[in-house]
């Protein structure tokens, strides 16, 4: 059995990583391991990010752990809001407000092209390595669905008519950034029990 630290405090990240994880590893939450502060975020990329949140768990709590950060790269808006996408709208991270907000500087612009990007950083056994995940779709004029979270309800990934919110946990976790990169993460447990 493989018990490792996911780096988040997101539950709904941390729901989307155990559905599609194998039974021989086990999720290990922040609360777990007594961890009750917010891991920092300060880096000005999403790799950035998700490499400061891994070291800072496996240096304050010496646990084997992966961080992920994930960022909505709209073309349009040169790759906004990007490694901001949680605060686009500002610090309180209300998915509401950034998806007005992300809605109205599309207004009136036919380019829709966008990508979810998630990088993981992972610390386990002494090696550091990163798995990336790209979803590669478009913005829809208005919010359609009620699963998911953030972006969800007015992200369409390509070849699908439903947005994120409207597809079920599995069909996302199938094609998504976060569930392409947490398949290769999972590879890489299999291959390193």
């Amino acid at each position: 059995m493989i018990k490792i630290v996911f780096a988040t405090n997101n539950s709904n990240k941390l729901k989307e990583v155990q559905a599609q994880l194998p039974k021989g590893i086990q999720l290990v939450s922040l609360k777990d391991i007594g961890c009750t502060e917010d891991t920092p975020e300060t880096q000005n990329t999403i790799e950035g990010n998700a490499l400061q949140k891994a070291n800072y768990i496996k240096s304050k709590y010496n646990s084997d752990c992966f961080a992920d950060d994930t960022g909505l790269e709209v073309n349009a808006l040169d790759g906004a809001p990007g490694v901001h996408s949680a605060r686009y709208a500002g610090p309180e991270k209300k998915a509401e407000n950034n998806i007005t907000k992300l809605l109205i500087a599309l207004e009136n612009e036919p380019n829709r092209a966008a990508q979810f990007k998630t990088v993981i950083a992972l610390h386990y056994k002494g090696k550091l390595l990163q798995f990336n995940g790209i979803c590669k779709g478009e913005i829809t004029h208005t919010p359609k669905g009620s699963g998911g979270f953030g972006y969800d309800p007015i992200f369409k990934p390509l070849g699908k008519e439903q947005t994120f919110a409207e597809l079920t946990l599995d069909e996302k976790n199938a094609i998504g950034h976060r569930g392409i990169a947490v398949a290769q993460l999972i590879e890489f447990f299999k291959q390193n029990q």
